[in-house]
């Protein structure tokens, strides 16, 4: 089907379990960006391009490229993160990365030149795990990050994100000066595990992805009035905690109405003592939908319900916008390819559509863009227990080899 060099599918997943021996242990991968193992890991990386003779270079966005010479320009793009959730999974992120080495290091091989330039990319902090800005490296280098939304925030030890990457050669003022290399991309792909149960539970080893889902972020909070619990009567309070509670329960059932997913995945009480009635609560709200008239739908209904629980417990509330991105399709052409892939290696046609975050979202705003899912044991993601079988791994990286060697040629 493609006359390019095979993947080494088993050595990318040596490359990984190398990885996680490095910058992982039995509580799962601690990859969190802007930290000393997340450089560890990018040193890795810059270890392995060594080997084929390739020097890594950074963006003003701390994103990693390693580049390829080809016959014409722009380049193909490859890539994912290697930035990880706390004790997260082995394969999140990095199996988009370490594929992607293993098409450059098939190239660097081969006997001629790839039919245009392919660059890798480790896009940095994909996650957001220590600041909540997901896809941070990815929509600097797209242009829709604002720089002044971010300014302020800080991690869980207070410290600021402008700090951070400063200590990390990243100026935040700068970031934008990312989107220059723009012009050096013809497409982009990448490989993912699902982080779902689907394609385990279809027994179906590799999937093209037809796009991701769009995603709104909200803290909602309420404010009553924190008072006794022993001299506080049932009907004279004012309590926030259960008006937060009340809308986490009625959020879930506006997800399962719309056919989306709705997470309220933090639910904080003030002053948190079991003698005291909340006063204050703060609840952080998900919401994703592939269509975006529903997750709008979603959205309005979430607001509604929060209004209508504060009034009802005599509190007030308000809405804090955290981060939203609309539901993005990824290129026909290259979904059909990421099938016609699939359909060689593992004999399925199914495409998927994301409910994850994944840096393609960004990608595809600026150039077409395409993402082939490999299974999830379980389903599992975001945990020490993430897994995917070798056979898997191994037809999905195979089936991301050919397509990276198939869309070279257009």
């Amino acid at each position: 089907m493609s006359n390019g060099p095979t993947i080494d599918a088993e050595r990318v997943i040596a490359d990984l379990r190398e990885l996680h021996a490095r910058t992982g242990g039995a509580d799962g991968a601690q990859r969190v960006c802007w930290t000393a193992t997340w450089r560890e890991a990018q040193a890795m990386l810059g270890e392995l391009l060594a080997e084929i003779g390739v020097e890594p270079e950074r963006d003003a966005a701390g994103n990693v490229w390693a580049f390829i010479e080809g016959e014409r320009e722009p380049a193909l793009a490859l890539g994912s993160h290697l930035d990880s959730v706390p004790n997260g999974g082995w394969l999140d992120g990095a199996l988009g990365v370490m594929a992607a080495l293993g098409v450059l290091r098939a190239w660097a091989g081969a006997a001629e030149r790839p039919p245009r330039s392919l660059t890798l990319i480790d896009w940095a902090d994909e996650e957001g795990a220590r600041f909540g800005r997901s896809l941070f490296g990815s929509s600097a280098f797209s242009g829709t990050l604002d720089s002044a939304q971010v300014h302020d925030l800080r991690d869980a030890e207070g410290a600021s994100i402008g700090d951070v990457l400063a200590e990390n050669d990243v100026s935040l003022d700068r970031v934008l000066d990312a989107t220059a290399g723009q012009e050096r991309l013809a497409a982009y792909l990448e490989l993912h595990i699902e982080q779902g149960p689907v394609l385990e539970a279809e027994d179906i080893q590799a999937a093209a992805v037809g796009g991701c889902a769009g995603v709104e972020r909200h803290r909602f909070r309420f404010s009553g009035q924190a008072s006794h619990a022993g001299t506080t009567p049932m009907d004279r309070r004012r309590d926030a905690g259960l008006a937060a509670a009340q809308v986490a329960l009625r959020i879930e059932k506006i997800g399962r109405g719309h056919g989306g997913v709705a997470t309220t995945g933090s639910l904080a009480m003030h002053p948190g003592i079991p003698t005291a009635v909340a006063g204050e609560a703060e609840l952080l709200v998900d919401l994703r939908h592939p269509n975006a008239d529903e997750l709008a739908a979603m959205l309005a209904e979430a607001r509604t319900a929060a209004e209508e629980a504060a009034s009802e417990r005599h509190c007030e509330f308000e809405s804090d916008y955290l981060w939203s991105i609309e539901p993005i399709p990824f290129d026909a052409e290259l979904v059909a390819m990421a099938r016609d892939a699939c359909v060689e290696v593992t004999g399925s046609d199914r495409v998927l559509t994301s409910g994850a975050l994944h840096d393609a979202a960004e990608l595809a705003r600026i150039a077409p863009a395409a993402m082939i899912f490999t299974p999830s044991i379980a389903g599992i993601s975001h945990a020490k227990e993430e897994d995917t079988a070798d056979s898997d791994l191994i037809a999905g990286i195979e089936a991301f080899g050919l397509l990276a060697n198939l869309v070279l040629t257009i």
